[in-house]
């Protein structure tokens, strides 16, 4: 397949927001995919990540340009001298590395405030790794006593993300 054909097939897909594209024959297989273009702020989907085939060659089409909307970011607050760590038992750490959520979409409702009761169960943010969204349970009870990240803000594996009273 020549380039130009591939391009025409990239314009096509834009034109009709088509978000993947596939073909197959003996001699190739070609599938393209981007991201999906966002007319307002749809919930994040929760979905695996796909594995694509070993020997299809694949073209790498760029997202569309969507403008973000996020609460301007904090600096975390740091621990003083005067201030005791919190009690590993009352906090809830973030279980894998991403980006933090507190809502599922921009400008809708955080999970949780602080003052916010919650169970092991309690759906507390999202973190986004790979264009995954994953849930971050509570997997304790109690009080939200202090939120110690802003949206869109980098985590890292195991750090604290709430502290619970």
């Amino acid at each position: 397949m020549k380039i130009d054909e591939i391009k025409t097939i990239v314009k096509l897909m834009s034109d009709n927001d088509l978000t993947e594209f596939k073909i197959e024959s003996d001699e190739m297989t070609l599938c393209l995919r981007r991201a999906a273009r966002q007319q307002s702020a749809p919930a994040p989907v929760f979905v695996p990540a796909a594995v694509p085939a070993a020997a299809a060659p694949a073209v790498a089409i760029p997202p569309a340009a969507v403008p973000a909307v996020q609460e301007p970011a904090k600096a975390a607050p740091a621990a003083s001298a005067g201030h005791a760590s919190p009690d590993p038992a009352k906090v809830i750490e973030s279980p894998t590395v991403g980006t933090f959520y507190r809502s599922s979409a921009p400008g809708a409702e955080p999970f949780v405030k602080v003052g916010s009761h919650v169970e092991a169960d309690t759906t507390v943010a999202v973190v986004e790794a790979m264009k995954v969204m994953n849930e971050i349970k509570a997997e304790k009870s109690g009080v939200i006593k202090e939120i110690l990240l802003e949206n869109g803000q980098p985590v890292e594996y195991g750090q604290p993300l709430f502290v619970l009273e």
